[in-house]
């Protein structure tokens, strides 16, 4: 079954990891000093906070696959869109090494399908990156992570 995935950029993360545990009555499942995620069954989703952005609020929506069977159906969808999807095997994100779909909605809120593979022990490991190029061609190196682009470009998340 799938999961509904939410990641907020927030300036004061100690401060929201404590409004965030007592709304949902549950302590961050994952919790490092720049990130911490509840992965809730009540409501099903996966939420994430982190403080690496220096834009606050809404950083993406997502889509959370069991297996990888699961991921490929949401891809099907993503590419029924007729939108840019853009590609990444073994993204290094969120202390976790994933496999991902993005994509961009009309009115430019960038949207995460993943498969997760495994834990890593750093948020954004940029030697994941194989061939050492930048995973978002139309967006700035400098305004991109291994995982997700840091700026919501106004056309596709990561294919243009």
């Amino acid at each position: 079954m799938k999961r509904f995935h939410i990641h907020l950029a927030v300036e004061n993360l100690e401060q929201n990891i404590q409004f965030y545990s007592t709304l949902f009555s549950s302590e961050p499942t994952v919790r490092h000093e720049d990130y911490a995620k509840w992965m809730l069954d009540d409501p099903r989703i996966n939420f994430a906070i982190s403080n690496r952005s220096s834009k606050f609020g809404l950083d993406h929506l997502g889509i959370q696959a069991e297996d990888d069977q699961e991921l490929q159906g949401i891809k099907r969808s993503l590419d029924a869109t007729q939108q840019p999807v853009e590609t990444q095997e073994q993204a290094a994100c969120c202390y976790m090494r994933s496999d991902k779909y993005w994509i961009t909605d009309p009115q430019g809120i960038a949207w995460e399908s993943f498969y997760s593979l495994s834990e890593i022990p750093t948020f954004n490991d940029k030697s994941a990156q194989s061939d050492g190029e930048n995973p978002f061609p139309n967006i700035p190196t400098e305004t991109t992570t291994a995982c997700c682009p840091t700026e919501k470009p106004t056309s596709s998340c990561c294919g243009g």
